[in-house]
């Protein structure tokens, strides 16, 4: 397992935040430097992707030390979902081992209402951006086998305020995500 592609992937997205401004270009041009990483399934060091046996894991990989964007492993056991939430920054979230599907919703009248529901394989890349709507619930497509996919956020996404919605309700109620270790790898070897 060697973490050079990740290191490659944190040098080019940050020559993107140093060179391009507004969230729509840079999400778009960190898009194919994900798809490029999450290409090959050979870097991952296997501490970022284990998963728990009741809740899915949410591991940093790395965050720009001026927090203009992060990347994070979400590994999901068998038939782990997240509740319905928000992001509020842009992200992107691409598929490396497994499937999983996401299903949007949108919020109007103080209800949500589902709308479009998304598969993603190995190689596949879901945009988020909240001027878009950026509400959705994930779950592992597998129900015997464990996923992972990439995420990047235009955030230290650890620490945005964000929101869990009431898909019954439209309720919300503020929450902070932080992440599942307090460990990063080293991408510098």
């Amino acid at each position: 397992m060697s973490t050079g592609r990740l290191k490659d992937f944190v040098q080019q997205a940050t020559h993107v935040m140093d060179t391009v401004t507004g969230d729509e270009a840079r999400m778009q041009a960190v898009q194919p430097i994900l798809g490029k990483l999450i290409a090959q399934d050979d870097w991952l060091p296997d501490a970022f992707a284990q998963p728990h046996p009741e809740y899915y894991q949410q591991y940093l990989l790395y965050c720009d030390p001026h927090e203009r964007f992060c990347i994070v492993s979400f590994v999901w056991g068998p038939g782990q979902k997240t509740p319905v939430h928000d992001h509020t920054v842009w992200g992107l979230v691409g598929m490396l081992r497994g499937s999983e599907t996401s299903q949007r919703f949108e919020q109007r009248d103080g209800a949500l209402h589902a709308g479009e529901t998304a598969t993603l394989r190995p190689g596949e890349i879901e945009r988020l951006l909240p001027a878009d709507g950026d509400i959705h619930q994930v779950r592992n497509l597998y129900d015997d086998k464990v996923s992972i996919s990439v995420h990047v956020y235009g955030a230290n996404i650890g620490k945005v305020r964000r929101h869990v919605l009431d898909p019954a309700t439209g309720k919300s109620k503020e929450f902070i995500s932080g992440f599942s270790s307090a460990v990063l790898p080293n991408i510098w070897n």
